[in-house]
């Protein structure tokens, strides 16, 4: 039973995996800001453009359908131009392999960061999701998945316990569940079950780590322990600096040629003329008589 699911998950892993015509993104990655910001032990999400790609996002309810670790230079792995591999990753089809950065950079992406993880535990990390390089991909996840091809309503509270059957093989695995496991290694948390326990004299949190198979890519998005990094941010942003296409005019308002409240030019001042005439008021005439006399 088991090697006929796999044979058939194989089969429908070669059409999920092609990718749609027509993909554009509103906002690729900019190589060279990514290239600067990403550190090791961040995941990188992906919008990907793929039929699983549409599944999944419609399932999560996000954007989001690939996650990536970013664990840096990997010894021996490099692309046909020389490029070296710096990402670890389960795509269907080829199981967990190492993928360089430029793979993404014609999509949406993501960087999200775990926060106050230390070196230590950052190394151990990215070591976990290397080490399991050369595992196969869930192809029962995809027999799962497969249902979903169909338009049917699901309702939410059960698409989560849906996506996430898969075979339970340690040996196989989705891209999700890899990050997850490499961060549960290190107990750092994603998404933890709380429970509440109150007494008397205390009251504490139980943090529960779900089971990883649970774990979709907008989990590490939406976590409260992962810091969403956008590299166009955090190299500086000058909005000033910036060349528009369509090289718009100013409007007239800016440009001075015409304001929304017109200015009225003020009456110039004319120097009053003394009239000698006039009585004097009375505090002035005090003064006068009050000043001696010339003989």
């Amino acid at each position: 039973m088991g090697v006929m699911l796999d044979t058939v998950g194989k089969l429908i892993a070669r059409y999920l995996e092609k990718e749609i015509r027509g993909y554009e993104p509103f906002t690729p990655s900019d190589p060279e800001h990514l290239r600067g910001v990403i550190q090791p032990g961040d995941v990188l999400l992906v919008e990907g453009n793929n039929r699983i790609s549409g599944i999944i996002k419609y399932l999560t309810q996000s954007t989001w359908s690939h996650a990536a670790l970013y664990v840096g230079p990997i010894d021996g792995a490099f692309e046909a131009d020389g490029e070296q591999h710096v990402l670890i990753e389960a795509n269907i089809g080829e199981g967990v392999t190492s993928s360089a950065l430029s793979k993404y950079y014609a999509y949406h992406t993501r960087v999200c960061r775990p926060v106050g993880l230390s070196y230590e535990d950052r190394t151990t990390v990215c070591r976990y999701a290397i080490n399991r390089i050369g595992f196969g991909y869930d192809t029962k996840n995809i027999v799962d998945l497969a249902r979903y091809l169909f338009p049917l309503p699901i309702p939410q509270r059960w698409r989560r316990r849906m996506i996430a059957f898969g075979s339970g093989d340690p040996t196989k695995i989705i891209c999700s569940a890899l990050i997850a496991q490499a961060f549960d290694a290190v107990r750092y948390p994603i998404l933890p079950k709380i429970t509440r326990a109150a007494s008397r004299k205390a009251r504490r949190e139980i943090l529960h780590i779900r089971d990883s198979s649970l774990y979709m890519p907008r989990d590490f998005d939406i976590s409260p322990y992962f810091e969403v990094v956008k590299p166009t941010i955090v190299q500086g942003f000058d909005y000033t600096a910036l060349h528009w296409a369509d090289k718009q005019k100013p409007l007239q308002e800016v440009a001075g040629e015409f304001s929304v409240f017109p200015e009225v030019q003020p009456p110039p001042l004319i120097a009053e003329e003394i009239d000698e005439e006039a009585p004097l008021p009375a505090a002035a005439a005090k003064v006068k008589a009050a000043e001696p006399t010339s003989v």
